[in-house]
């Protein structure tokens, strides 16, 4: 408990810079806070997986049966009207014609609009290399939700080139943050666990801890450590 709180209190306190978030994971809603609270404290917020899509609907661009998040559309597209300067997201996109390990799959410029009955399940190689010329200089770097439906080999491409830029980040002298649930399912799959600074074992808590909530429990242990 004290090395995660020690880990997110000075990404979130004292960052060294360049500060770089990564957040993927198929649902804006979920983490409309958290990006709110990281877009006062980051350099850049690299967005991926499918709570990208509503941000693409945002923008004007076909998503043909990827999911779309309706009522958070014009939310994403605040946000990208006061931070257009801090979000970067995703280029081109890995496509199936089904959720499934036998899709047939296709990668596209999103700025084609995806066809109908093709949905986005994986960021693109093109995207990789975006969020790869983004991270070259990190000095931190945390990552909270997979870039695509990694669970299926087919899709699992974007999450695992992502966990291998990180791991180099750290290499290079990053402290690098891995959120819990998925994201440290990703960077285990990836076999990259090693080659980060820190996996998150909260999941949900520390997103909490992200959007700058106070949590009974971390109070009660500084109370306590105050008392002591």
């Amino acid at each position: 408990m004290e090395r995660e709180l020690d880990y997110l209190a000075t990404a979130l306190q004292a960052p060294r810079r360049p500060f770089i978030a990564i957040l993927g994971g198929a649902k804006v809603s979920d983490k409309i806070r958290v990006i709110e609270a990281l877009l006062k404290k980051v350099d850049r917020l690299l967005i991926g997986g499918g709570m990208a899509n509503t941000f693409f609907r945002a923008q004007g661009l076909e998503t043909g049966a990827s999911l779309v998040e309706e009522d958070d559309v014009k939310v994403a597209a605040n946000l990208l009207q006061g931070h257009a300067d801090r979000i970067l997201l995703p280029g081109d996109a890995v496509l199936g014609d089904s959720f499934s390990e036998k899709a047939n799959k296709r990668c596209i410029a999103l700025d084609e609009g995806v066809p109908p009955g093709w949905a986005i399940y994986d960021i693109g190689p093109g995207t990789v290399q975006q969020f790869a010329e983004a991270l070259k200089e990190a000095r931190t770097v945390v990552w909270n939700g997979p870039m695509g439906v990694f669970e299926l080999a087919p899709f699992a491409r974007g999450s695992n080139e992502i966990a291998a830029l990180v791991a180099q980040a750290t290499a290079s002298g990053a402290t690098s943050i891995i959120g819990g649930g998925d994201s440290a399912a990703a960077v285990e799959a990836a076999g990259f666990a090693s080659s980060v600074s820190h996996i998150s074992t909260g999941g949900g808590a520390s997103l909490e801890m992200l959007e700058g909530r106070i949590l009974p429990g971390v109070e009660a242990l500084d109370e306590r450590k105050t008392l002591d």
